[in-house]
């Protein structure tokens, strides 16, 4: 089997692109374009999307023992640093499986998998990292409360999409809205918290930073949470 072009891995890619109106905005304009980078190489050497998949979990998995093994000051840097990389990686799994055309069942369920392992232990991985060091007393029970509400978001956001109808017409047009509603939505996009975990050194700024985004993501989960069963309800 020959090995697929660089210019056919990005047609076929730019033929199969997920509509970006109102997805985070660093997802938008920064993973998901990477990750198409690393989708189109992979795709020339003839990477599966498991593969890829392996690699996001393997570079979180280091990121999140780093953070929980090591009390210096670096730690957070490394960790969110290799999260970063997992987070391109995980966006390029999907995108080399639209442009090879053999996405599937399996391949989904494995990287929500991995998404779903990820999420909760970064936040744990934090709280052992900040009983471990001099951070502000009450701080670890942040980051365990924080583990239980990215977790019960992301089960929610998976039962809602399997048990509410498809919109039809979804993927519209970007404007000046969707544009807006990416800015919006960045406190409570993965890379946030990961760009937050690079302050765990210093004390103050990052009990700031992540109190911040602890109180966005709860109320924000709320808000979905309301909004989901009113869907549900009125099916």
């Amino acid at each position: 089997m020959n090995r697929m072009s660089t210019v056919d891995a990005r047609r076929a890619l730019a033929a199969a692109q997920k509509p970006a109106a109102g997805v985070p905005a660093y997802l938008r304009w920064v993973n998901r374009p990477l990750g198409g980078q690393v989708a189109v190489v992979a795709a020339r050497w003839r990477w599966t999307p498991n593969q890829i998949t392996a690699l996001s979990a393997v570079s979180g998995a280091i990121g999140i023992g780093v953070l929980a093994i090591s009390t210096e000051w670096w730690a957070g840097v490394v960790a969110g640093g290799l999260l970063l990389v997992g987070y391109v990686l995980d966006s390029a799994d999907g995108q080399l499986a639209r442009i090879q055309r053999r996405g599937g069942p399996a391949g989904e369920w494995l990287d929500h998998v991995v998404d779903g392992v990820r999420a909760p232990l970064v936040h744990v991985a934090l709280a052992i990292h900040l009983l471990r060091t001099d951070s502000p007393p009450g701080m670890a029970y942040v980051a365990l409360v924080f583990s239980a509400v990215v977790s019960a978001w992301f089960l929610s956001q998976l039962l809602a999409e399997k048990l509410l109808p498809r919109p039809v017409g979804h993927a519209a047009a970007e404007d000046r809205n969707g544009i807006l509603e990416s800015f919006v939505k960045q406190p409570q996009d993965t890379s946030t918290t990961y760009f937050a975990l690079m302050f765990v050194g210093l004390p103050a700024i990052f009990a700031f930073l992540y109190i911040a985004l602890f109180v966005w993501h709860v109320l924000i989960f709320g808000l979905s949470l309301r909004r989901k069963y009113a869907q549900l309800t009125a099916l």
